[in-house]
């Protein structure tokens, strides 16, 4: 079976994986910067690309070595080529380029959306296209048809910020530390998601995109008026993310019948409040819901060297004057959502 090498670098976390062509991991080494970025609250992309400069080389050489393999014995490279940090993708993609170069292997520039909208069929090999995505991380919230790799029809994106921007933001007003998805899931479940009715923005609403910006502002004001517990305040903001995800995901659903599933994916799909809510809506239309395992939908190599395998089987590689990019719609097409600063 062919053996894909794929290096991850988009934002924070560096990343090599060897993956097979039959879904076999046969290494995954990554190194994370929280100790980095804890210090600022957010991630600074200067310091995370020079970070994944240092730590990129020896996380090849330990995928190879755990693998028992030789660099030649691989056969495509696939590099994240966007969209993300720019320095931070140009690393990935440059060391890409380089191996590929040297060993005269394919190399596949991998769209960073497309490794996690294909990530749960590296778990699950009974996924069929096409289904329907809830992508959701800090940077995109989309609702995406997966008809195939390289195809995809974006349905719906946020207009202001992404859910994981939202969740990040929050944390960063409360206090809760640094990832602060994690950190707000974790003190969420000592409070009371009833406790603060904060805004749904959109919900009910015909057009079918996603907006978060206003829900944030309203936990500052909440915070601010020094009356609600943390736990209450976090509760209750993931709640309302809950709801709004789940009011747009089902605009989807029922105007697209012929899905196979409803999938979500990214690193926001790592809350398990949110798996359980959109899990019940797959019930309810009578759909399969599926969510690759936690590991995999935070950034990770194993997902692009998975997306670069289904891409090798389609016969698309790229030259070696790939761009990378900060921005790159996995549905060029798309018609612009309203709005400034589009996540599309």
């Amino acid at each position: 079976m062919p053996v894909i090498l794929g290096l991850e670098s988009s934002c924070d976390e560096t990343a090599a994986a060897l993956v097979t062509s039959d879904r076999q991991i046969l290494a995954h080494k990554l190194a994370g910067q929280e100790a980095e970025h804890r210090p600022f609250g957010g991630v600074v992309p200067e310091i995370a690309a020079r970070a994944h400069i240092e730590v990129l080389t020896p996380l090849v050489e330990g995928a190879l070595a755990e693998a028992g393999m030789a660099l030649f014995d691989v056969d495509a490279i696939a590099a994240t080529a966007g969209p993300g940090l720019i320095g931070g993708v140009m690393v990935g993609l440059v060391t890409g380029k380089a191996l590929a170069f040297a060993t005269g292997k394919p190399l596949i520039a991998v769209n960073h959306l497309e490794g996690h909208a294909l990530s749960p069929r590296l778990a699950d090999p009974n996924l069929k296209f096409p289904y329907l995505l809830l992508l959701v991380s800090g940077g995109h919230c989309q609702l995406l048809l997966v008809q195939g790799g390289g195809r995809y029809r974006r349905l719906a994106t946020t207009i202001d910020d992404a859910a994981g921007e939202a969740f990040d933001k929050t944390a960063k007003l409360l206090g809760l530390g640094f990832p602060g998805g994690p950190a707000v899931e974790r003190a969420a479940r000592e409070g009371d998601p009833s406790a603060i009715r904060f805004p749904r923005p959109l919900v009910g609403s015909a057009e079918p995109h996603f907006s978060f910006a206003g829900l944030k502002s309203a936990v500052l004001r909440a915070r601010d008026a020094g009356t609600h517990a943390t736990a209450d305040l976090a509760a209750s903001f993931q709640q309302a993310v809950i709801d709004c995800l789940v009011d747009r995901t089902r605009i989807a659903l029922t105007a697209h019948s012929d899905v196979t599933a409803l999938v979500v994916a990214g690193g926001v799909a790592a809350n398990g409040a949110i798996r359980n809510a959109l899990s019940a809506l797959a019930e309810s239309y009578g759909l399969p819901f599926n969510a690759p395992p936690l590991w995999l939908c935070t950034d990770n190599a194993a997902m692009i060297a998975w997306a670069g395998a289904e891409r090798l089987a389609a016969g698309l590689f790229d030259d070696l004057d790939v761009p990378a990019r900060a921005r790159w719609p996995l549905d060029p097409d798309a018609a612009p959502a309203r709005g400034a600063g589009v996540k599309a």
